[in-house]
């Protein structure tokens, strides 16, 4: 191995803090603890290299000892791309503290590159003194070829830079699983669990959920198990062992609330959502689906909770899927569909027949980089002018959006809620960034989620002044129609596409008809305001001049960014929405306290656009569309040429640097 030692912890330069205190190793080794509030650690590799694997066992086990987190897996497309190219390169960030985090972190402290492709696709973002774990039997002159290396970055001295620690990680593991029975490449599939082995050492993680796992998931190869299992020790013992880290670090529990916490994806609270929505209001819940990225894991984790009353059926595309499930709608259930943009775009017929026969239905949009195929393992927000008025005519939905992985539970039972209440169909917009990000998730005591069941009366007998059955008579409160299952005794009625008359339901041309169906149609949509909470918005002193209004995932960042401004010594405040149709009842009139207005979205301006339009106000547009999260260091560099120049006096105090404060505002 080579490289230079890491003797000290690695140099933040967002200012982690950081205290040492020494250990004894075996074989008599003096080694340091440094405890630090935070880190954030990058695994890279071939996307056959098991980095997300690597990644989310780490997670998981981080999560168990008590640390708050965020992960950002960042992965390619291709199933498998050629190994050792740029394009091949799959990583894995996380953020993990002793105390809150709202990001996967800007830039990583450690890099961990398994080849050559790996360190130079992310050698960039790693700032200058951070620590540099590198596979030196992958950097052969082919791979560095691959690359265009004409120099070996180990040994040319390319790499001062950086606290850089060269280990041999692919023939150790081969070494010690030399009695295992496997072949050398069968062997070296398991390096990715010495690299865990290794980083659980340096950083303490607990070891036990990690060897379970392993036996449980290779329990039918117990070989693979095994094998699995001695270079996940092994990497361990050698951070122990060896010279070439002196040091490992420590980051205590975040204090969290009294609860039981589990770590858990976007995607994954999305499911359990909705599967609590069916059991809250007594429904069974129905998803038809065809599998897209980034919403395929929806179907996944649905399909495993039968025994909660949900049936799961993959379709033969889009459009068949969201047929089913508005049928199982029509039936009596609550008819889920998930996709992503491309998807919805096929569904927008079946959407606006949901509009019209006024039936639940909740369409999840996993939102990923378009148009088109676009970028299926890439996050955006481009799918938002599409769910509010992707169909003919006027064919209004409600749409709201979570804001973090966890919230992905919340914003499902929302929906289901609203579908059931008002007989809507409901455009829930996650994004890739939430479907495959992870935290820890406080779980929920069932008793207390919303009680559902009064939203699900179904008609049973007529309601006619002359004891026939009127569909379309609606509740004064909600405007939502009568709902009655197929096969009820005496409450035959007609369904379709084609326009309804008021009250009857039958297949009506009359102009004055229409209009007033439209109109009422909008109506109902309109009126869900009166029943979702106040605009989310953070101001502590209540006086700030620049606001930041953003939506879904966004979230983080902007949270981020404004602790950062604050932490300056500047005042900013933090809008965000849940509901974006309707948006909530007051969001006017708190847009009108601001003097600037930023808006921060990873599309061209969409949310911008809506609430420009809406209430006038010059909204200040910052826009990205690279597939991946913003960065809270740039955000906050806006937001402070956003305060300066709406209070000139105060761009020349002596307020701190924002995009230099504490990392730990991340």
């Amino acid at each position: 191995m080579t490289g230079t030692n890491p003797t000290v912890a690695p140099p933040n330069p967002d200012g982690a803090l950081a205290t040492s205190v020494s250990s004894s190793a075996p074989g008599g080794l003096v080694k340091s603890v440094v405890e630090l509030d935070r880190v954030v650690i990058r695994l890279a590799g071939d996307s056959g290299d098991g980095m997300q694997l690597t990644g989310n066992r780490f997670t998981s086990e981080t999560a168990s000892f008590g640390n708050d987190l965020k992960t950002l897996p960042n992965f390619p497309a291709e199933i498998r791309a050629p190994t050792g190219t740029l394009p091949g390169v799959s990583s894995f960030q996380l953020q993990f503290a002793d105390h809150d985090v709202m990001t996967p972190g800007d830039a990583p402290d450690v890099l961990v590159a398994m080849n050559p492709a790996a360190l130079k696709a992310n050698l960039a973002e790693l700032p200058g003194g951070g620590l540099l774990i590198l596979d030196s039997d992958e950097f052969t002159p082919r791979n560095l070829a691959k690359v265009g290396y004409a120099t070996n970055p180990i040994e040319d001295g390319s790499l001062e830079g950086w606290q850089t620690v060269s280990v041999p990680l692919t023939s150790m593991t081969t070494d010690a699983l030399k009695d295992s029975g496997l072949g050398k490449k069968e062997a070296e599939r398991s390096k990715n669990m010495f690299t865990l082995g290794l980083l659980s050492w340096m950083y303490h993680r607990p070891t036990e959920g990690t060897i379970r796992f392993l036996e449980r998931q290779f329990r039918r190869k117990p070989e693979i198990a095994a094998a699995n299992i001695a270079a996940f020790r092994a990497g361990y013992n050698y951070g122990d062992t060896t010279e070439a880290f002196a040091v490992s670090y420590e980051i205590k529990p975040a204090p969290m609330k009294p609860g039981r916490y589990r770590n858990i994806s976007g995607n994954q609270a999305l499911a359990l959502g909705l599967v609590a929505a069916g059991q809250r209001s007594g429904l069974p819940i129905f998803l038809g689906a065809y599998p897209i990225t980034p919403a395929s894991d929806i179907l996944h984790e649905l399909s495993r909770h039968k025994s909660f009353g949900v049936r799961t059926f993959q379709a033969e595309d889009e459009i068949a899927g969201i047929g089913a499930a508005l049928g199982a709608s029509f039936g009596g259930a609550l008819g889920i569909t998930t996709t992503s943009g491309p998807g919805v775009a096929l569904k927008a017929e079946t959407i606006g027949l949901a509009v019209m026969t006024e039936l639940p239905l909740v369409i999840v949009d996993v939102q990923r980089g378009g148009p088109s195929t676009g970028l299926p393992t890439k996050t955006e927000q481009s799918d938002l002018l599409q769910a509010m008025f992707g169909r003919n005519g006027e064919a209004p939905v409600p749409v709201i959006a979570p804001r973090s992985p966890g919230d992905c539970f919340d914003a499902a039972v929302e929906a289901a809620r609203i579908a059931l209440a008002y007989r809507t169909p409901v455009m829930l917009l996650s994004d890739g960034y939430l479907a495959n990000g992870a935290e820890p998730w406080a779980i929920p005591d069932a008793d207390s989620l919303p009680d559902l069941t009064p939203a699900v009366a179904f008609a049973t007998e007529p309601n006619g002044e002359d004891g026939e059955f009127l569909p379309y008579l609606r509740d004064e409160e909600t405007l939502a129609r009568a709902w009655a299952i197929p096969g009820t005794a005496g409450m035959q009625h007609r369904i379709g596409g084609l326009e309804k008359a008021d009250r009857t339901g039958n297949i009506s041309y009359d102009p004055a008809n229409h209009d007033f169906m439209t109109r009422t149609r909008q109506a109902k949509i309109d009126g869900i305001a009166a029943t979702i909470p106040p605009t989310d918005v953070e101001d502590p002193d209540g006086d700030a001049r620049v606001a930041v209004i953003g939506w879904g995932s966004t979230y983080g960042p902007i949270g981020a960014a404004c602790r950062r401004i604050r932490s300056s010594g500047r005042k900013v405040a933090q809008i965000h929405l849940r509901h974006i149709n309707p948006f909530p009842a007051d969001l006017g009139e708190v847009l009108a306290r601001y003097d600037r207005v930023i808006c921060p979205e990873m599309n061209l301006g969409q949310l911008a656009l809506l609430l420009r339009a809406k209430y006038l106000v010059d909204v200040q547009s910052h826009t990205q569309v690279r597939g991946m999260p913003f960065r809270s260091a740039e955000l906050a560099a806006v937001i402070q040429d956003a305060i300066d120049t709406a209070d000139p006096a105060a761009a020349n105090s002596t307020a701190v640097n924002p995009t230099a404060v504490n990392g730990a505002l991340q």
